[in-house]
């Protein structure tokens, strides 16, 4: 078995994930849980296996989430350092979620 990503936040994606979780609670906790399982095990998506799930966003720099990956209405961008994904942004799509 491949080893897995460690994966961890920043202060910004953690105050986002606490405004979310008090206003939808276990939807949003079931949707977190999801996605940390699937980034860490494939957070570059190398086997195929989360295609229209996780994408790489072109021309953003390190740092401001080169990574997406949805989960239902929720959007998580994050940056891969190699054995490390670091969780930096999430929010609702109908959100400005991408700014």
């Amino acid at each position: 078995m491949a080893a897995r990503f460690l994966v961890s936040s920043s202060p910004r994606f953690d105050r986002q994930a606490a405004k979310l979780h008090k206003r939808q609670g276990e939807r949003f906790t079931a949707a977190f849980r999801a996605v940390i399982e699937m980034l860490e095990i494939d957070p570059s998506n190398t086997k195929g296996q989360y295609t229209k799930r996780i994408r790489k966003l072109s021309g953003i720099p390190l740092g401001q989430g080169q990574y997406r990956a949805r989960q239902g209405r929720y959007r998580f961008r994050y940056d891969l350092f190699d054995r490390e994904v670091r969780l930096v942004f999430c929010g609702l799509r109908r959100e400005d979620t991408y700014k």
